[in-house]
């Protein structure tokens, strides 16, 4: 097994909503010091007021409708999406060549490991999501067709990511709509609360989170 089961990551959960520049302003100090080797890696969970982001795949007519709503240009990887309260926001800052370790970093398969490790989340939910071939993000079948649950988009910076994760607990899917989200047209988003989850807990949550992260990673990183 690989070695990488000793490597130390820090876990940090806010009780309150954090302004999205000052999110991205952390997230971005804190790479650095990781890159620097002076902090550890960092799971952060939190949620955001309302903002749009724009990743540098982002259209300017995927913004249907600003209503008002704070808009940033960012320089994760996909294209819009959706923050607001109701939205658990998993950023991820952790150094991939520890996290690979002995093997050599790779990015598609960092990405798959984050699919992979929310899907086995929602499993405790009884919720089946899948992976679908040129749709990014997670996706369940519901009564009016595939709906998008989990959005994913990162950046790399000498091997080190950071932004995320976003999983919709029960936020108001109205905010979707002023958006392409994603760049896809065709298919909606759905939630938690929409898909009738009502044993919702957050303190459980952060533990499944922690727990599925830890026994993916002694799987997924076996060498």
């Amino acid at each position: 097994m690989s070695k990488n089961c000793n490597y130390n990551i820090e876990w940090r959960v806010e009780k309150n909503l954090v302004k999205y520049d000052e999110a991205l302003n952390f997230m971005e100090q804190t790479a650095q010091e990781i890159i620097e080797e002076k902090r550890n890696s960092l799971i952060w969970v939190l949620e955001h007021y309302p903002v749009y982001t724009a990743g540098i795949s982002a259209k300017d007519e995927d913004l249907l409708d600003n209503k008002n709503v704070e808009v940033f240009k960012i320089n994760r990887g996909g294209k819009y999406t959706y923050h607001c309260p109701g939205m658990k926001i998993i950023y991820v800052m952790l150094n991939l060549k520890k996290l690979f370790y002995p093997a050599k970093p790779d990015i598609s398969r960092f990405v798959e490991f984050l699919e992979l490790w929310i899907i086995a989340v929602l499993k405790n939910y009884k919720i089946e999501a899948g992976i679908r071939k040129g749709r990014v993000g997670l996706w369940v079948e519901t009564q009016a067709g595939e709906k998008k649950i989990s959005a994913i988009g990162i950046k790399i910076k000498k091997w080190v990511s950071y932004h995320g994760i976003a999983l919709n607990i029960n936020p108001d899917l109205e905010g979707f709509k002023n958006i392409v989200p994603c760049g896809i047209k065709e298919f909606g988003i759905t939630s938690f609360s929409e898909l009738g989850i009502e044993n919702f807990e957050e303190e459980n949550f952060y533990k499944i989170l922690k727990i599925e992260f830890e026994n993916l990673q002694k799987i997924f990183f076996q060498n």
